[in-house]
């Protein structure tokens, strides 16, 4: 995945093999079995002291609490009891909107910490020998050793040996995964077991902060912060809410002199009904549901901040391999120079490839063998010949057998072996090897050292193919005004062949930690928003500087720290899936918004009219409901107010339906769906409820 220097070699990027899962602690959407759990929570939230964080919701309290007072001043008050019962409604309603979101945070907390157990770590002291303490013990930079059966203590990153560990308690992902000191595999979390082998381990976090245990802390919401648009709305709602307020206060002296003075529970009233009290109260409960999306899909989001940046992502930085390719590149053909036959370049090939175990040479014994009818050989019958193995420094593998040399590999580190030898390369070699690069493949050049001297005998044609559907995908994200740009440590033909065929806007060619850095300062730079994926220890600077950074799970201990988001699943192509949930957040957040103030005007056509009808009867034309009193009117339109909060939670929790499009499409839908259903649905169901009211005996 992670690029370590400008010249990748053909075998140098093995993928993991890990495949995506679905997401273990993910919990169903809305229900009502739901919001009886989470009932007694919201009743705990009407303390002041949380009420106060959002000023829409602790005003409506404020009101329950008066219209409560003036209830009890005048017993004989239906209306006043009324009102007050339906305020306190409104006001646990909203904050259950909160606890159902959080309660379902916590039933995933309660998944995780089943992962997390008290372990008997076996820490080496500076002498080497091993000391049992308990792994509440373990600080900072202390070494563990951990064998089969054993559960590895705390986070940290493998320094020495190599073992197969079960990872299923994080991801879910049943089948084991390989842990290994270097490389971009040497990461392992505390509660995960070790299954064969032994390693050690060095200690990378505090008791209390493991990756499980921030885990547990941002899924129960505890951690989550809001993010600048949502701290935006609530100015806004705080703004609206205190005009609103001016403009009661300010009505009563205007009644009073009309001979028309109101009742401060009807002042209340009218108050709640104007002011934004359906955003008001879904917002917390929309932030919450965006990151239970994310650990939904087995991907952990450090912050609300970053799950709504990824709503705003401008481009989209994706590594090739393994994202928008296979990543097990295969031999697809043996082009031979002039004067040699295929025939002779397939058996040397497969000579050669004897010794690379790499996916790369595995599959150019099978295509020799499948393709020129030669038998598949092993290093056991040429005991006598001397293995040359692949190696990144010389980047090429071969067989030194029966008086002659055979080497394949890089074809730069292949025609300096042949000029060494004292050969030449044919000329037409260089331009098979550049028609295969144009082409989107990876050329190997094969050579041979024998009675006749050294020279190329070929080409081998690695392919590496495109996930199916991956244009299709980029075109959506095109559609989404999103640009793409694939990262490679292919060389430029390479590169540019691939990202024609998958579709990509641009290509990063030969890509090294700087260059990537330089990319997203870049893009930052023209006011862009910027994501990427990475998992080793060269990608934590670009992660710690892109506006998204998902770190793989099977990644470094530096990446995951760099980053703002954690894919557990170790799937390069969720970052995709991600910008669409952050879209989904956004959208669904203003079209709640357009929705509550669109609520907010037509209930003003409720309660105005009936408050100065009996003065100013022409006001009764503005009653276009034909509500049957002025106290039913008002009623109805509180009523409608608290029921419209629990209709939408499952629409907060679920989120808007996103569909890739432009900004005015989206605006004109929104606008048409939300906006003329906010006006609609209280017209509908102040009426409905009026009709219920009134055939109650001594209101209607």
């Amino acid at each position: 995945m992670s690029v370590a220097t400008p010249a990748r070699t053909p075998h140098s990027d093995v993928p993991t093999g890990r495949k995506p899962v679905t997401g273990h602690v993910g919990a169903g959407l809305f229900d009502p079995k739901q919001l009886l759990r989470s009932f007694p929570d919201a009743v705990h939230k009407l303390d002041p002291r949380a009420m106060v964080r959002s000023p829409v919701m602790f005003v409506v309290l404020v009101g329950s609490v008066l219209t409560t007072v003036f209830a009890v001043l005048d017993p004989t008050d239906w209306f006043g009891w009324a009102i007050a019962a339906w305020l306190w409604l409104t006001t646990i309603f909203a904050n259950l909107a909160e606890a159902v979101a959080e309660g379902r945070g916590k039933a995933q907390a309660d998944t995780l910490r089943k992962a997390r157990t008290d372990t008997v770590a076996r820490r080496l002291d500076p002498a080497g020998a091993e000391e049992r303490v308990a792994g509440t013990d373990l600080r900072i930079g202390d070494l563990v050793v951990c064998e089969a059966g054993d559960v590895i203590p705390g986070d940290g990153d493998v320094v020495e040996g190599v073992a197969s560990v079960d990872e299923s308690a994080i991801t879910g992902e049943s089948a084991p995964v390989i842990r290994e000191s270097g490389g971009d595999r040497s990461a392992v979390t505390g509660g995960t077991k070790v299954l064969s082998d032994r390693i050690v381990v060095r200690i990378t976090t505090k008791p209390g902060e493991t990756f499980i245990d921030r885990m547990i802390s941002l899924v129960e919401g505890a951690a989550r912060q809001k993010t600048p648009n949502e701290i935006a709305l609530n100015i806004l709602l705080a703004s609206l809410t205190i005009v609103f307020l001016l403009a009661v206060v300010t009505l009563q002296p205007f009644a009073t002199y009309a001979g028309a003075p109101q009742s401060m529970i009807v002042l209340i009233a009218l108050l709640v009904c104007l002011i934004p009290t359906t955003i008001g109260a879904l917002l917390s409960a929309i932030g919450i549901a965006g990151m239970d999306r994310l650990v939904q899909r087995n991907v952990l989001a450090m912050s609300g901040r970053a799950v709504e940046a990824a709503g705003d992502v401008s481009t989209l930085l994706l590594d090739k391999t393994g994202t928008i390719t296979l990543g097990n590149r295969r031999a697809a053909e043996f082009v031979p120079v002039r004067g040699v036959t295929a025939a002779e370049l397939a058996d040397a090939a497969q000579l050669s490839s004897l010794a690379d175990e790499t996916p790369e040479g595995r599959s150019v014994v099978v295509l020799a063998k499948e393709r020129y009818g030669l038998r598949e050989r092993h290093q056991g019958e040429l005991s006598h010949a001397g293995w040359v193995p692949f190696t990144a420094q010389t980047r090429m593998s071969g067989v030194d057998v029966d008086g002659r040399k055979v080497r394949k590999g890089a074809a730069g580190s292949v025609a300096a072996w042949v000029r060494e030898q004292g050969g030449t390369v044919a000329g037409d070699a260089d331009g098979i090897a550049d028609g295969i690069a144009a082409a989107g493949g990876t050329p190997l050049l094969v050579a041979v050292h024998d009675a006749g001297g050294a020279r190329v005998l070929g080409v081998v044609h690695l392919k590496d193919v495109v996930k199916d559907g991956m244009r299709e995908r980029f075109a959506e994200l095109r559609r989404m005004g999103i640009r793409t740009v694939m990262i490679t440590g292919d060389n430029p033909l390479t590169a540019k062949a691939i990202a024609e065929e998958a579709g990509v806007d641009d290509y990063l060619a030969e890509a090294t930690p700087e260059d990537k850095m330089a990319l997203i300062k870049r893009e930052q730079a023209g006011g862009g928003l910027v994501a990427m994926t990475g998992d080793g220890t060269n990608d934590a600077p670009a992660l710690a500087q892109a506006d998204v950074g998902v770190a793989m799970n099977t990644g470094t201990s530096a990446a995951k720290e760099a980053g703002n988001m954690v894919d557990l699943d170790s799937d390069p192509t969720k970052l995709i899936e991600i910008v669409g949930i952050g879209k989904q957040l956004l959208i669904t957040r203003g079209a709640l918004t357009t929705f509550s103030i669109a609520n907010d005007v037509a209930k003003y056509f409720a309660i105005i009219p009936a408050m100065f009808a009996v003065v100013y009867p022409g006001l009764d034309k503005l009653n276009i409901m034909q509500l049957s009193s002025p106290e039913s009117a008002i009623l109805s339109a509180v009523v409608f107010n608290a029921l419209i909060i629990v209709a939408l939670v499952p629409l907060a929790l679920r989120g808007v339906r996103y569909r890739p499009t432009s900004a005015d499409r989206m605006l004109r839908r929104n606008l048409g769906i939300y906006g003329l259903g906010g006006l609609a649905a209280p017209f509908i169901g102040i009426k409905l409820i009026d009709l219920l009211i009134s055939l109650i005996p001594g209101i209607g």
